[in-house]
């Protein structure tokens, strides 16, 4: 197993998410979750959700 790095920090209502893969923004709007790496998640119910591609 390798490691693996992660950090988020609030914005106002956006989100910066910092990984080893580099930086994106995503914004929350109910269950559904958009970032600009063009990526979406929408939560189906506590601990189960979809993601997908723009």
């Amino acid at each position: 197993m390798g490691f693996t790095f992660n950090r988020r920090k609030r914005l106002g209502r956006n989100t910066l998410n910092v990984s080893k893969t580099g930086a994106s923004l995503s914004r929350r709007a109910g269950p559904v979750t958009l970032s600009t790496r063009r990526r979406g998640t929408v939560r189906l119910g506590k601990g189960l959700g979809f993601r997908f591609k723009l």
